[in-house]
């Protein structure tokens, strides 16, 4: 695969790994990027389950918490640039997500954009309605019913697609698989079938390289002395250069802080991957086996090589269910002794436990900085901390048991051992998600065109 100078490119580019994500380089991308498209890939496992709750308390809630801060920095300097916006940040309310961002827009003088929300992928009657397992437990779905929060399929590129083809220039989806973000605005660019799939498998290798953001152009990857990346705190996010055979280029903005190699593309290439050759999409088997890595110079790492096979006939879905409440607490212990004062502390706590009777049916005792990550057996040979942090963590049935954990870790303060400080509890609900795989037949993507 080699991009040829008067072959048409079109330029991608990854405005966030993760709801929480930094925004500064999403505007500097979408002023400076020369970019075709600008992608927000927002939601975790977890993150949709979260949003549902907001929207059951709210209907006019329920999409990403910074949308509208996202979209008030970088609307502007998109429409200006002419620099088109897909992203999952409507969790679990697209369209609300569209009206919002249509509301901005008018706010921003920016009149005659079209939004569409994309919706379908909230399937929680389907799957409360079937004879369902969890591909992780094994337990029947049916038996979880008073507890369910949610359901959401992974969709594919198809929908955003069309809603590409209807004339939007801003597309907020709901759960999407993330690669299929990235996958969607080049099928639309370049007219590629829905059943290429060793192109699909290609650009899927492309969405996976940038679904993260700043990971890929050295964020995650840096580790000092060892990988040294320069300017982390001003870390640019990756640009895509994809011709129309699917050969790639990925790059930064050399104004922009960070590194993109050969280590930091193969590091994101190899995350969340379990089997290289059947990496399951919704668009796309894709096998990542014999994609080839390449610095073609500064910054500038060629990929080639992916491939695929024809996508299955099931998606996943996410299905999120309250599972208890956790509660904790923190306390910590410095100087001469601080290790044994911090033992004596949490066997006290797990004996104020068990005479109190709080019922606990997972229970942690961990001293942050020695144990609390790799447990005793490397802790053994580490030598004595100057200062230690004690937790302990429990889940229960109810909150006020939860709560209960927290306040004998607080009640240390004075009641021994020496020189406890810096107490912090918590206590909070649990929500838990599994998979279910669902006949793709049953789940039917859709969009609705909002105008600003």
């Amino acid at each position: 695969m080699t991009v040829t100078q008067h072959e048409r490119v079109v330029r991608i580019g990854a405005g966030a790994g993760y709801s929480g994500d930094r925004i500064e380089p999403a505007v500097e991308l979408a002023e400076h990027g020369a970019l075709d498209y600008l992608v927000f890939e927002c939601l975790a496992e977890r993150t949709i389950a979260i949003a549902q709750q907001a929207r059951s308390k709210d209907p006019e809630l329920g999409y990403d918490p910074l949308l509208e801060t996202r979209m008030h920095a970088v609307l502007p300097a998109a429409s200006r640039n002419g620099v088109r916006i897909v992203s999952n940040m409507g969790a679990a309310n697209p369209l609300a997500a569209a009206r919002k961002t249509a509301e901005i827009a008018r706010s921003l003088g920016l009149g005659g954009i079209r939004i569409a929300a994309i919706t379908g992928d909230d399937v929680l009657d389907a799957v409360r309605s079937g004879d369902y397992r969890f591909e992780e437990s094994g337990e029947r779905v049916a038996d979880y019913d008073t507890r369910l929060v949610s359901a959401n399929a992974y969709l594919g590129a198809g929908a955003i697609v069309d809603a590409l083809a209807a004339g939007a220039q801003i597309v907020l989806t709901g759960r999407v698989a993330d690669p299929s973000l990235f996958v969607a605005p080049l099928i639309h660019e370049f007219g590629w079938r829905m059943d290429d799939w060793p192109t699909l498998g290609q650009a899927t290798v492309i969405g996976h390289l940038l679904e993260c953001a700043g990971q890929i152009t050295g964020g995650y990857f840096a580790d000092p002395g060892f990988k040294d990346v320069p300017a982390l705190a001003r870390l640019g996010f990756p640009i895509a250069e994809v011709g129309a055979d699917g050969a790639v280029v990925i790059t930064k903005l050399t104004r922009a802080g960070g590194r993109v190699n050969e280590a930091t593309c193969k590091e994101q290439l190899l995350y969340e991957i379990h089997d290289p050759q059947r990496y399951l999409q919704p668009d796309v088997v894709a096998d990542f086996s014999a994609v080839h890595i390449e610095q073609e110079g500064p910054d500038r790492v060629r990929v080639s090589g992916g491939n695929g096979a024809p996508r299955t006939d099931t998606l996943k879905v996410s299905v999120a269910y309250f599972d208890g409440f956790i509660g904790e607490g923190q306390i910590s212990y410095a100087g001469p002794g601080a290790l044994a004062r911090a033992r004596l502390a949490l066997d006290i706590v797990r004996e104020r436990l068990a005479l109190t009777g709080v019922q606990t049916h997972e229970l942690r005792f961990d001293l942050i900085g020695v144990n609390a990550l790799h447990g005793e057996t490397l802790a053994a040979g580490s030598g004595e901390p100057y200062e230690v942090r004690a937790r302990v963590t429990g889940r229960t049935a109810s909150l006020a048991q939860a709560v209960r954990i927290g306040n004998e870790v607080e009640t240390l303060y004075t009641n021994g051992p020496a020189g406890g400080g810096g107490v912090t509890k918590s206590a909070r609900e649990v929500v838990a998600v599994q998979s279910v795989l669902l006949p793709r037949e049953q789940v039917k993507p859709a969009f609705t065109m909002v105008e600003a």
